[in-house]
């Protein structure tokens, strides 16, 4: 079995688990778009949960990922008690912090929805806005919490619950929506606030997956034989030492989640008034759900699968190693992500339809298409960019993750700063996918190029000849279909759920068989490696 195949095998194990998990958040997505609809309605719900998550990652994330777990390990391997000791400290000053934390952000959530929300919002939209918060921000703490249980598990070699316990808060909040449904009916898009029963009913629904899929942890850290007891004897402990340690790591998330709070602001613009039927932050959210679909499933889990051949190539020095394991694997991963997003202008339509055309939403679904079709572009750049970043983490070289970052992040806000402002309200999403693509295809030229000098090289000649077969293949399936849609006008012209899912279903179809077969009649090798894998699966 060659690298590449080993790559693809692993790759597609991790990724069964990762499907689940967002098939059912795409459940959570059409329910919530059914009960609330897409305009500012939905904005004061989805802005107000969004809020929680972002905080997070801002005050305490890049410290626990980037900081506490490779402790954590070095701390099981060199301590006497296995780390016991430590991991308890640990546990104990981030529940304190959060707790903390989350106590102060509850208090201060009017001022706090003051920074995300456009000051053109109603008093009404705001108030049951800042409700939202009140009952959503405690999540920051179980959030929190949530990533360090199980990256204490996952420190211990039991990987399985943390990645199957997202599936929990899905379930959850499916429950609560189809509630809500049942007691409320789909509620008008255009309503600027909530009643007091729906804000409850779905600020505590949020709130209690979050808590769930945290719960459904505590088992099994005992089963790892961590103790639960608080430890407060932080003097000497290494802790201090620990937190001094990632601070490039954590001024990357920062600088990450800074630019999306001014997104988060701007996207607020687009639904500003009862009147509008703009697009913001929830379709642009909603979109961008569906286009990390082969950036889960792919990038991420191919990543995943090559990263310890990186870190031992960069262990040992050998530059030329760990571009022999990246190369391919970019190549892989295009081959994969760039004939998705060829496709969506063409299934742009009826993909919003079917996922969207249901209840509140129904009457707006148009406001999803051109997110959709803008979206792929970002997609392939940002691809480009999270393999090449992986080299960096490797070869620990994440002060200059960081400075990539900072003009990723500077990009984004400045395009998006112009665009949102150039448009009318109905576009205001679109003009945020642009400012995304714009940010993501600076990113990946300065990692790929910066990378690429550091290593001696990344095989780019090789890259540059697939990529031309590559567009070559794309470009006759689209071409097909675009002739397809001329030759059967009823494929263009198709309404309503059922006849937009036999259209998007025929178009997918035809530009895969097309694809596939020019791919073959091309030799790339890299859709060959698909195919053959996925033949291989099925004869299994």
């Amino acid at each position: 079995m060659s690298e590449q195949q080993s790559v693809l095998r692993s790759s597609a194990v991790m990724a069964a688990g990762t499907i689940v998990s967002r098939l059912s958040g795409y459940v959570r997505s059409i329910l919530l778009a059914a009960a609330l609809g897409n305009l500012i309605h939905a904005d004061v719900f989805n802005i107000a949960n969004t809020i929680p998550n972002m905080l997070y990652i801002l005050l305490a994330g890049g410290v626990v990922n980037a900081v506490l777990v490779p402790q954590l390990v070095r701390a099981m391997r060199r301590d006497p008690d296995g780390g016991a000791a430590y991991t308890s400290r640990v546990l104990t000053l981030v529940c304190a912090f959060l707790g903390v934390v989350t106590v102060l952000l509850v208090i201060a959530a009017p001022w706090l929805m003051r920074i995300f929300v456009s000051s053109d919002w109603s008093e009404e939209s705001f108030e049951s806005c800042v409700m939202f918060a009140r009952l959503c921000l405690p999540q920051v703490f179980f959030y929190g919490m949530f990533v360090l249980v199980g990256q204490v598990l996952n420190a211990r070699g039991r990987f399985g619950p943390m990645m199957w316990a997202p599936i929990i808060n899905n379930v959850v909040a499916v429950g609560t929506l189809v509630v809500y449904l049942v007691v409320f009916g789909a509620d008008d898009a255009k309503a600027e606030g909530f009643s007091a029963g729906r804000e409850w009913l779905l600020g505590l629904g949020s709130t209690a997956g979050i808590v769930a899929q945290l719960l459904v942890l505590v088992p099994y850290l005992r089963a790892a034989g961590v103790s639960l007891r608080p430890r407060w004897d932080f003097r000497e402990s290494g802790l201090g030492h620990t937190l001094r340690l990632g601070v490039w790591t954590v001024l990357f998330v920062i600088v990450n989640q800074i630019a999306y709070a001014v997104v988060v602001r701007l996207a607020s613009l687009g639904t500003a008034g009862r009147t509008s039927e703009g697009a913001g932050y929830t379709v642009y959210s909603s979109a961008f759900l569906i286009i990390m679909v082969p950036h889960a499933i792919v990038t991420v889990s191919i990543a995943t699968a090559i990263l310890p051949r990186l870190s031992a190539a960069a262990a040992a020095a050998d530059a030329r190693g760990l571009a022999r394991t990246l190369a391919p694997t970019l190549r892989t991963a295009l081959a994969l992500v760039v004939p998705f997003a060829a496709v969506l202008p063409f299934v742009a339509r009826p993909m919003a339809t079917v996922i969207w055309g249901w209840g509140a939403a129904a009457p707006t679904v148009d406001n999803y298409v051109a997110p959709l079709a803008l979206f792929g572009g970002g997609l392939v750049a940002f691809t480009v960019h999270y393999l090449v970043l992986r080299g960096f983490y490797a070869r620990e070289e994440n002060r200059v993750v960081f400075a990539i970052q900072c003009a990723v992040a500077l990009t984004n806000v400045v395009v998006a700063l112009v665009a949102v402002h150039a448009v009318e309200p109905r576009h205001v999403a679109s003009a945020l996918v642009i400012a995304y693509t714009t940010s993501y295809a600076v990113g990946a030229c300065l990692s790929y190029g910066v990378l690429s000098r550091r290593l001696g090289g990344l095989r780019t000649p090789v890259l540059v000849r697939f990529l031309v077969r590559l567009v070559v293949a794309v470009a006759v399936a689209a071409g097909v279909c675009a002739l397809l849609l001329l030759a059967v006008p009823w494929l263009g012209d198709a309404s309503g759920v059922a006849l937009s899912l036999v259209k998007g279903g025929v178009i997918g179809l035809v530009f895969l068989a097309v694809y596939l077969g020019m791919g073959r009649a091309l030799r790339i090798a890299e859709v060959d490696g698909v195919i053959d894998g996925a033949l291989a699966r099925l004869g299994r």
